[in-house]
């Protein structure tokens, strides 16, 4: 009944505003950024735009990202759900909250982690690969001969390897140790992988397709889910592979050791901090994942939207909101978006209702940045197909948009794909937005002119990899989001009437931004790091470990 009724009015609310964050009421932007008094930002009540900015900033966040590098050079070079690298950060993160007068909780779930996988050629060369397993994936330890599987290689080619039984005819899986090796493209992993496993395999390789320059890495997907979504859990190992080392494990006389460890159940934990607000019934919610990839530190992904919100939250350590906020920090997003789903599923309807949207802050320091929103009014993405976009997002979209304006920073779109931790809000009708500066996809000749760095060079060439350290974050780009970050969270502690309806009180001093000034239009193909092709169905690939779709 809530649900409909709120609904309801945001309806009538973007029926009827033309000007959405100007309803937020405000002074002119470059105003508010006056010292607050002389106070210490230790000491003062940030309950305004101005002196809440002028004491966020990239030098706080970083300190946290600091601690997050030390974490890791301590556990093996990763801060990975089911690690003790993650149960630091997670220790990190409550500590530091607590400190600053947050009420904190633990949400726990339950997480099946696999440890470490191993990819070696044997023959005829010697070489280790970097690999992972696939969600889905059985455990196992295998040394057998390579068998290539309707391989297609080279630039421009149009893979369909695995995807029907009859690619596996007349190949011999005879044996007690053979290996599938089978290229990316044209189906579902988790066709891939059943079909090998159905033709004898004991062992599954999935390399990258090499069709383009951008499929090339290393893959690790999901593997466990069919075209219509139907859960598979395979009874052999899976892994993946880079389409060079696809390319030199196809080589005639290949053999190769495949290692998946078996599975252990171990709970995870995403952390929420809530500061209670006049209306206790209407909340506003920021979210950023905590855990890394294994395969490095995770400082840029994710500790710069986790270290953003642990900056802004200790300088709000005094404010007494009207709503109440509520930020979270996210476990196993790098396995599928794993923690936020499990929290939105333990919600009850009421529970989902009180919630007035949610931020989402995922990679917003990438060393070759551009600025980008998610795209609510989809201006220059299509939503895929089945990701919803809930009425008030475009109002999200608004508010960044003219806030980037109002500091003279341009912007683009970020494709609503459910990439991250705000899919499984959209998903029940809860309105998202957020910021992100770019993955894997290579930065064009045009955005170098308007953002500089280097064209021809990815958003984040670290992205996913060992060199993912303190290192491998931009200033410039963490100062601005912070900023950003902290204005959205402020200014609807105060107020959500723009996207929900739910009236509240005016900012404080005032928050006066100007018209957004538009996206730049860069965007082209696949800004977001988000293949065409892997958005058909309720897609993972968050820049982030885990695919459902090829």
């Amino acid at each position: 009944m809530y649900r409909t009724t709120r609904l309801s009015r945001r309806a009538a609310v973007l029926a009827t505003s033309t000007a959405t964050v100007a309803a937020l009421a405000l002074v002119p932007a470059g105003a508010a950024m006056g010292a607050p008094g002389g106070k210490s930002c230790d000491n003062q009540n940030n309950n305004t735009i101005a002196k809440l900015l002028q004491c966020v900033d990239a030098d706080g966040a970083m300190e946290h990202l600091e601690a997050f590098q030390a974490i890791a050079d301590a556990n093996g070079d990763n801060r990975a759900a089911g690690t003790e690298g993650y149960e630091q950060s997670v220790e990190y993160v409550v500590e530091t909250l607590e400190a600053a007068g947050w009420d904190v909780s633990i949400d726990e779930f339950d997480y099946t982690y696999f440890g470490p996988a191993s990819l070696s050629q044997l023959t005829p060369i010697q070489a280790d690969y970097s690999t992972g397993a696939f969600s889905g994936t059985g455990a196992g330890d295998v040394t057998g001969n390579v068998v290539p599987v309707d391989l297609d290689l080279g630039l421009g080619n149009t893979s369909t390897s695995g995807c029907q039984p009859e690619d596996f005819a007349g190949l011999d899986f005879s044996g007690p140790n053979d290996i599938a090796l089978v290229q990316r493209g044209a189906c579902n992993f988790g066709d891939k992988a059943l079909n090998a496993e159905t033709a004898g395999a004991e062992a599954v390789v999935i390399f990258n397709q090499g069709n383009t320059a951008e499929r090339t890495a290393l893959i690790v997907a999901n593997a466990g889910t069919l075209t219509d979504g139907t859960p598979i859990t395979h009874g052999i190992p899976v892994v993946g592979a880079s389409y060079d080392d696809g390319v030199a494990l196809s080589a005639e006389g290949s053999t190769a050791h495949v290692f998946v460890p078996a599975p252990e159940n171990r709970p995870q934990k995403n952390v929420i901090a809530e500061k209670t607000g006049v209306n206790d019934d209407n909340v506003v919610m920021a979210g950023a994942h905590l855990d890394s990839v294994e395969a490095g530190p995770g400082i840029n992904d994710n500790g710069s939207g986790s270290a953003a919100l642990i900056e802004i939250a200790q300088n709000l350590s005094k404010l007494e909101p009207q709503n109440t906020i509520r930020l979270a920090w996210w476990a196993a997003e790098e396995d599928g978006l794993l923690g936020s789903e499990a929290y939105v599923a333990g919600l009850s309807q009421e529970e989902q209702d009180r919630i007035a949207l949610y931020l989402n802050f995922d990679m917003v320091a990438s060393p070759n940045y551009i600025f980008m929103v998610y795209d609510g009014d989809e201006s220059g993405w299509m939503a895929p197909a089945g990701v919803p976009i809930p009425d008030g997002s475009i109002e999200i979209e608004k508010l960044f948009e003219s806030y980037y304006t109002s500091v003279g920073e341009p912007y683009d779109d970020a494709q609503f794909s459910g990439r991250s931790d705000y899919d499984a809000f959209i998903r029940v009708g809860i309105p998202a937005g957020g910021l992100f500066t770019g993955a894997e996809v290579q930065k064009t000749e045009e955005q170098e002119s308007i953002w500089g760095g280097v064209a021809g060079e990815s958003y984040d060439q670290c992205y996913h990899l060992a060199c993912d350290t303190i290192d491998n974050v931009n200033a410039h780009a963490l100062d601005v989001n912070v900023d950003a970050i902290a204005t959205a969270v402020l200014a609807y502690s105060y107020s959500t009437e723009s996207v929900n309806g739910v009236m509240g009180v005016n900012v404080p001093g005032g928050l006066k931004l100007p018209a957004p000034a538009g996206p730049e239009g860069t965007i082209g193909g696949n800004a977001g790091g988000l293949d065409p092709d892997l958005v058909g169905g309720h897609d993972h690939d968050h820049h982030h470990g885990s695919t459902e779709t090829d």
